[in-house]
């Protein structure tokens, strides 16, 4: 008798019990678990658990993250390029309860790329910018 086993569940489960995700994860995950570009809520939130991890991750990570969670949010939801109040609830949810600089990337990427936001949700991206812990750090490394 055979079973489905959720790939990317699985994975990342690995992954946090690691203690890192290094480039060749990544390059599975994207090869293996992304590669029809799909991203739902379920595996958006599993990639969270990742960055609220706190892990010691390949920089290729950010990146896969960020992409992902921009698609999910951005472009995989109708109408595209609409970040819905629901959507960007969760997302700045999700975000809080990770307070990485990760997850400020991806809030910032995903404002980027929308046609449309609702404000409350660039003031609220705004604020956190202005407040998470190593942001300011990480802005004056990226500039010298």
């Amino acid at each position: 008798m055979s079973f489905a086993v959720e790939k990317s569940r699985t994975i990342i489960t690995a992954m946090i019990l690691g203690r890192k995700v290094t480039a060749q994860d990544v390059a599975w995950l994207r090869r293996e678990v992304f590669a029809d570009g799909e991203v739902t809520r379920e595996t958006a939130d599993e990639l969270f658990a990742v960055a609220r991890a706190r892990m010691n991750n390949a920089p290729e990570w950010t990146e896969l993250f960020v992409e992902l969670i921009t698609d999910y949010v951005v472009w995989q939801s109708r109408p595209t390029g609409v970040v819905a109040d629901e959507a960007a609830q969760w997302l700045i949810a999700r975000a809080d309860e990770c307070k990485s600089l990760e997850a400020l990337a991806a809030l910032v990427n995903v404002l980027a790329e929308a046609h449309r936001a609702p404000q409350w949700f660039v003031a609220a991206v705004r604020a956190r910018a202005a407040q998470w812990p190593g942001v300011e750090a990480a802005l004056r490394a990226r500039a010298g």
